[in-house]
């Protein structure tokens, strides 16, 4: 166990690959995140939709997981899941939130906060009508979150599924569908030397997008 921790003391790595001042970033945040959501795409990051989503419960416990962006506009970010999830519930009792993607190979990290809605009935639709059948399936097989007997009840309730919806037309589940967080503050944060990181924090005021940078 010591030979674990010394190691960990010593794991370094200095961070020198780009920079990120105020005169390259754009003026709007979603246009910035558009800019680097392709360039980890054209890096070859591994999984660049995956993303941790923070909520928080009715104790102001917090609780993290990693999902999937789905989309992102001007109207906010998208994800899609189950509504009586854990995440589900306590987001159906505070809807402030938090999203951080990690693009490890380009030393980036996306930090954004804001409040959580539902999408549209169709909206969710639409998306759940591009997954794969499989992935149908499985949104209706699973009580999400909740404590279950043992892995052969997933089993069961995934055959008694296929059986029930035996084509592709497979109606999407009341309990599941899509959110929209959308963005009140979003960091851009890029590795550099030294420790001495780029913070740039964009702060949306009446619409309107205020700069700053933050100290590392």
């Amino acid at each position: 166990m010591e030979d674990i921790r010394n190691y960990i003391n010593t794991l370094r790595h200095d961070f020198s690959k780009q920079s990120l001042t105020e005169s390259d970033a754009h003026s709007n945040p979603i246009d910035q995140f558009s800019q680097w959501f392709h360039e980890a795409v054209d890096a070859k990051v591994n999984e660049p939709n995956a993303m941790t989503l923070c909520t928080v419960s009715a104790e102001c416990k917090p609780s993290a997981r990693i999902l999937l962006l789905r989309n992102f506009n001007e109207k906010g970010f998208v994800f899609y899941t189950n509504y009586k999830s854990r995440k589900g519930e306590e987001i159906e009792m505070n809807q402030n939130a938090a999203l951080l993607f990690f693009w490890p190979e380009l030393e980036r990290q996306v930090r954004i906060e804001g409040i959580i809605e539902k999408q549209s009935k169709e909206e969710s639709d639409l998306y759940f009508n591009s997954r794969p059948r499989t992935s149908k399936l499985g949104a209706w097989t699973s009580p999400q979150s909740k404590v279950i007997r043992d892995r052969k009840m997933l089993d069961e309730a995934y055959g008694k599924f296929d059986k029930e919806y035996p084509g592709e037309n497979v109606p999407r589940p009341e309990h599941w569908g899509g959110y929209v967080l959308k963005p009140q503050r979003i960091e851009f944060w890029q590795g550099r030397p030294s420790r001495l990181h780029d913070r740039l924090l964009f702060t949306n005021e009446n619409d309107n997008w205020k700069i700053e940078r933050l100290a590392p």
